[in-house]
């Protein structure tokens, strides 16, 4: 049964977090009484997607951004917060039986396509796979399930090769005989098998050539405004970032420091974090100044700065950074987490 249009966000995260348990194993801990030890890999991060809408997530590695995109699709259960799609508790969902329904309506584009691929496997099974699983969509909200009909199942893979770029005559073959670009097109028309609404972009293109990478997000662009999907886009690749998103989120430590509308992000950034991003990325119209490189190195996150985690690599630093967290706040139409900007130290 299809879903029921509304005005509100598709998905919904508050507070999510995540921890890993990175202990030494138990009877270590017992005998040389070390302490039990947690990764906060994400701590803390909210916001919203718009239908349609594409939000990126930026950040160096390690900033929690692939965790993330893990919670959101229910690959990891998170260890705090909420998240809501179409009005429905994602998590609990997931749990249950209503939880097959939702994964249809969710899907994940991996980053390496040289590894998100079974080799064994030839392109009919892969992209035939979640076919398999949750049926074929006749595109008015009802499915044939289970899939009997051979003939229909190869008419639908041939439909999706042909949507990105491929041939049906790619059935056969396996994906060691594709270029990398090319395996992440088999990897996208994987993805829209169950006709979803929400694609989770863990880095598609970061693993492909930037001639490759170009191609890549057209065919990603198009079938947004043919489909009407919405995406959330992992990428620490700013200038990609800048083409596809409509919203950036910059991230920090596993939290959110900055989120604004792209136009605004670029031309005026107010967060240290994320002009220290921007001014390390080479200006074709400004060729006679120099790089600025990002300072300083991300702190472990096993022991993490009191205070503001950027407070060590920041030039604006005062001691209420050192000492007190700053929240994500919203600010003249951006929400930043920085005491300095809070207290219009930033100008």
């Amino acid at each position: 049964m299809a879903s029921t249009p509304s005005t509100a966000p598709l998905v919904q995260a508050r507070d999510l977090a995540k921890n890993f348990d990175v202990s030494a194993p138990w009877l270590n801990r017992v005998l040389e009484g070390k302490p039990r030890v947690l990764l906060h890999a994400v701590d803390g991060v909210s916001f919203e997607i718009e239908r349609g809408e594409t939000l990126a997530l930026v950040g160096e590695s390690g900033c929690g951004k692939s965790t993330v995109a893990r919670l959101l699709v229910g690959l990891y259960t998170p260890t705090r917060g909420g998240l809501t799609f179409d009005g429905q508790d994602a998590h609990a969902a997931y749990k249950t039986a209503a939880g097959r329904a939702l994964r249809r309506r969710i899907q994940m584009i991996f980053q390496d396509p040289y590894a998100s691929l079974n080799p064994r496997w030839t392109v009919e099974h892969i992209v035939g796979e979640p076919l398999l699983e949750h049926g074929i969509p006749d595109g008015q909200g009802a499915t044939q399930w289970p899939v009997r009909d051979a003939a229909a199942l190869q008419a639908r893979v041939g439909e999706l090769l042909q949507s990105v770029g491929l041939s049906p005559l790619d059935m056969a073959k396996y994906p060691h005989q594709f270029s990398g670009g090319q395996r992440q097109r088999i990897s996208i028309a994987r993805a829209l098998a169950t006709e979803p609404e929400f694609l989770v972009c863990d880095e598609p293109t970061s693993a492909l050539d930037v001639s490759v990478q170009a191609q890549v997000l057209n065919i990603m662009k198009d079938l947004q405004r043919a489909r009407g999907l919405t995406y959330l886009f992992i990428s620490h690749n700013l200038a990609v970032v800048r083409h596809v998103s409509d919203r950036v989120g910059v991230m920090y430590l596993g939290r959110i420091v900055e989120l604004a509308d792209k136009a605004t992000l670029f031309a005026s950034p107010r967060h240290p974090y994320t002009r220290m991003l921007l001014d390390a990325i080479p200006k074709m119209h400004d060729t006679g100044r120099a790089r600025t490189p990002v300072q300083g190195e991300v702190p472990n996150p096993l022991n993490p700065p009191t205070g503001c985690s950027f407070h060590p690599r920041c030039p604006h630093v005062n001691d209420r950074c050192r000492a007190e967290r700053p929240q994500l706040l919203d600010l003249r139409g951006v929400k930043i987490a920085c005491h300095a900007v809070e207290e219009d130290r930033i100008a």
